[in-house]
C-alpha cells in the first residue's frame, strides 16, 4: 500500500531571530531617526532659518512620496485597483520607496494580511486587540501607531505577494530599497546646498526635505491604522472597525476615505464621490487621460448601495 503524504500548507507567516533583528535595525533607522531628524531640524533653525527652499523640499517630498505609497504601494499594488504601464510601475515603487516604509514587496504583503485579519487576531497592527477602557484604548492606540513595528510576524511574501515576486522589475526596485530612501535624502541636501550655496542650506535641506518630510508623511499614514479603526463615520458595512475621516482627506492623500476603502477595496477611487477630495485618484484619472493607466475597477451606484449602512427606521 502506497502511503502519500500530503504536502504541508504554506505558512503564512514567518518569525525568526535573524527577521527580528532586521525590523528593529529598519525600527530604527526609518521610525526612531526622523524623530531625532526633526528635534534637530528644530535646532538648526538657530543656524539656519526656515525659508522658501525648506518649504518646498518638505512640501514636494511628502507629496511626491505620499503618492508613490498611496498611489502606488496601496492602489495599485496591494490592491490591483487599475493597470499601469511598466515605467508607471517603477517610478510609483521608487517614490513610495523613498517614504522608508518598507519595501514594496514586504509592504504590500503586510496590508494585504491586514486586510485578512482586520481587527482580529493576526492583524499586524489593530488598535483594537488591547483590552477594554481607556488604558487598553492607549495601549491599542500606541501599538497600531507605532510600537507594532519593532517587532511582528512577518508575512510570507510567496504567500500573499506571488504576483509581485514573478514582477522581476519590481524584485529589482524592492532589492533596492535602501538605495531609494537614501536617494530621497541626497536629493534635498544637494538642492538645498545649491539654493543657497552653503552647508548650512545642504543641511537644512537634508532635515527639512529628509527627516522631517518621512516624519510627517509616516505619521499621517499610522494614523490611519490607529485612530481611523477607533474613530470617525462608517457609512458602509466591513467586517471590521474602518473609519471614515473626512476632514484629513487632503493631508492623507485619499487615505482618510478608510471606511470607503475597506468596503470597497478593489476601487482606486477611496472618495467613490466627485466632491468627496482624493488627491490620489485625481493623479490616477490624469494617469488614464494620457493612456498610462487602464482598467479603473470604480463600483458602481447599485453595489454601493448594496453595502450603505442605513438608520433604523429609515
Amino acid at each position: 500500500m502506497t502511503v502519500i503524504e500530503r504536502p504541508e500548507p504554506r505558512r503564512k507567516t514567518i518569525s525568526s531571530p535573524y527577521i527580528h533583528r532586521l525590523q528593529r535595525k529598519h525600527f530604527l533607522l526609518f521610525d526612531i531617526a526622523p524623530i531625532i531628524g526633526a528635534v534637530a531640524a528644530v535646532a538648526f533653525l538657530w543656524v539656519h532659518p526656515f525659508g522658501w527652499t525648506e518649504a518646498a523640499l518638505l512640501f514636494a517630498g511628502w507629496l511626491v512620496t505620499g503618492l508613490g505609497v498611496t498611489v502606488g504601494y496601496h492602489r495599485l499594488f496591494t490592491h490591483r485597483t487599475f493597470t499601469a504601464t511598466p515605467a508607471v510601475q517603477a517610478v510609483l515603487a521608487v517614490l513610495g520607496s523613498m517614504a522608508g516604509q518598507g519595501a514594496v514587496i514586504s509592504w504590500v504583503a503586510l496590508h494585504r494580511r491586514h486586510h485578512e485579519y482586520s481587527d482580529r487576531e493576526g492583524d499586524p497592527h489593530s488598535p483594537n486587540l488591547s483590552g477594554g477602557g481607556l488604558v487598553g484604548a492607549m495601549r491599542g492606540l500606541a501599538h497600531s501607531h507605532f510600537l507594532w513595528m519593532r517587532r511582528h510576524e512577518y508575512p510570507n511574501v510567496v504567500h500573499y505577494a506571488p504576483d509581485l515576486i514573478k514582477n522581476r522589475a519590481l524584485v529589482k526596485v524592492a532589492r533596492l530599497y535602501y538605495w531609494w530612501v537614501g536617494l530621497g535624502l541626497v536629493i534635498p541636501t544637494v538642492i538645498g546646498g545649491l539654493v543657497d550655496l552653503s552647508w548650512h542650506g545642504a543641511v537644512s535641506g537634508l532635515l527639512w526635505g529628509g527627516f522631517v518630510r518621512i516624519f510627517v508623511l509616516e505619521h499621517i499614514v499610522w494614523a490611519i491604522n490607529s485612530f481611523l479603526h477607533m474613530v470617525g463615520t462608517k457609512p458602509f458595512e466591513s467586517r471590521e472597525n474602518s473609519r471614515n475621516g473626512g476632514v484629513f482627506a487632503l493631508i492623507t492623500l485619499g487615505e482618510s476615505w478608510h471606511n470607503n476603502h475597506h468596503a470597497f477595496p478593489e476601487s482606486p477611487s477611496f472618495g467613490l464621490d466627485w466632491y468627496r477630495l482624493d488627491p490620489g485618484f485625481w493623479l490616477i484619472k490624469v494617469l488614464q487621460v494620457a493612456g498610462l493607466v487602464w482598467d479603473l475597477k470604480t463600483p458602481s451606484e447599485e453595489r454601493r448601495e448594496s453595502r450603505r449602512i442605513r438608520s433604523v427606521g429609515a
